[in-house]
């Protein structure tokens, strides 16, 4: 598998890129890849099929100058910036075909980046449809606190896997911007943000070299697909309405 650090601005340029390389496998242009990224300011990315108002406080938003942007992938709005490291991956369905099944892919994709976790003294597991948890031994705090999330977007014969592992995120950030998500894992139990989310106690370093191990990605990819992001920003998510679609 292929790496690249690489964090692009502005944010909806990230996104752009996530969704290029996909399209980029499909193509034939590039193999498996393992894409880190992290913000350097506070963004909201919500779901391709979010509503805005039902997810987001977007008066706070528009008052802390932060922006909403959206992904080509599921799921529900997360808040990203420092302290959020972001992995997006694309893998070769026609050598998994079993992958097409998304809980399989979640469950295989998660019992992976679990054990590289754990292997790092972290007590961690599978929960809700997507998430990783944090299990904790004190009675006081015995409920799992999720410290990542992630989506998928199906290509042709590749997968896009992209989600978050929070390490040193100004948790209290949550509640200001985002509203209790229109779905709820059971596992959160109704537990306000600031209850239900964690940080995972390990440095960015370790989580970067977990990440590249677990998935084997040794060889630096060469060149990303630039012109294919530029053509993305330009039809799509450098365009408001794409964000505001909802």
């Amino acid at each position: 598998m292929d790496f690249l650090e690489l964090t692009l601005s502005p944010v909806e340029a990230n996104l752009a890129l996530d969704e290029a390389l996909l399209r980029a496998a499909d193509a034939g242009e590039l193999g498996e890849v393992l894409r880190i990224w992290e913000v350097p300011q506070l963004a909201v990315v919500v779901g391709r099929a979010s509503r805005i108002d039902d997810e987001v406080h977007r008066q706070s938003c528009m008052e802390m100058k932060v922006p909403i942007v959206r992904r080509c992938s599921g799921g529900c709005a997360v808040v990203i910036g420092p302290g959020c490291l972001l992995y997006s991956m694309v893998f070769n369905l026609k050598d998994r075909p079993y992958w097409r099944k998304v809980d399989r892919l979640h469950n295989d994709v998660r019992a992976r980046l679990i054990e590289g976790l754990r292997e790092n003294g972290l007590n961690v597991t599978a929960a809700g449809t997507s998430d990783l948890a944090l299990v904790f031994d004190s009675s006081h705090d015995s409920l799992p606190r999720k410290i990542s999330g992630n989506s998928v977007r199906f290509g042709r014969d590749h997968v896009l896997y992209h989600g978050t592992l929070l390490y040193a995120f100004e948790l209290e950030r949550l509640p200001q911007l985002l509203k209790a998500p229109p779905r709820e894992p059971e596992y959160r139990m109704g537990r306000g943000h600031e209850l239900f989310v964690s940080n995972a106690s390990l440095a960015r370093g370790a989580l970067v070299t977990m990440l590249r191990r677990i998935w084997g990605a040794n060889r630096l990819l060469p060149d990303w697909p630039q012109e294919r992001t530029r053509i993305l920003m330009e039809q799509r998510y450098g365009q408001s309405t794409w964000h505001e679609e909802r």
